[in-house]
């Protein structure tokens, strides 16, 4: 069995809130081992067999919307993944951790629409931005709260969803995962 983490987006912000014991127990019920969660914002790690993941973010989501009425996206990353989230990203030691942020992405970000996003946002704000394998890494530079740079800027122009943890987050996460 491999551990992996699913990073649910949008779960305890904007009115979705869930427990995180409701959160286990729903995944319980789908028949999921290891189940253990990290922060209160969705973080769910498991162990799974050693297999194609295709569909399983689906069904993360599909739980999600189906018992509690929230419609989110799930990133499911390995361990080796969420190392490459802090160790690959060009920010990491630069910046605050609690300011250095990698967004998941559910699936590769296209090189022109990258582009396109750095070249929208150049002069909204002194975030610093750099493409990774299937995420953004982003430097909130003076804070997420009063950015511009909002997920639904960054979604708009990559045309694909993502969720977000800063480094501290995936140092707990990958603390958990062994």
């Amino acid at each position: 069995m491999t551990r992996y983490v699913a990073l649910f987006g949008s779960i305890n912000v904007g009115g979705n809130r869930l427990t995180m014991a409701d959160l286990r127990w729903a995944f319980e019920r789908e028949g999921l081992t290891g189940l253990e969660t990290v922060v209160a914002s969705g973080n769910l790690l498991f162990d799974y067999d050693e297999r194609p993941l295709d569909g399983l973010e689906d069904l993360f989501a599909h739980v999600l919307q189906d018992r509690f009425d929230i419609a989110t996206f799930a990133a499911v990353r390995d361990r080796a993944a969420m190392a490459e989230a802090v160790e690959g990203n060009p920010f990491t030691g630069l910046g605050a951790d609690n300011l250095v942020h990698t967004l998941f992405l559910e699936r590769e970000p296209d090189p022109a629409a990258f582009e396109k996003l750095a070249a929208d946002h150049a002069g909204r704000g002194p975030e610093k931005l750099a493409i990774g394998k299937r995420s953004l890494y982003i430097d909130y530079v003076d804070g997420v709260g009063g950015s511009r740079l909002t997920n639904a800027f960054i979604e708009r122009r990559l045309g694909c969803r993502g969720t977000a943890r800063n480094v501290r987050s995936i140092a707990r996460i990958l603390a958990k995962m062994g």
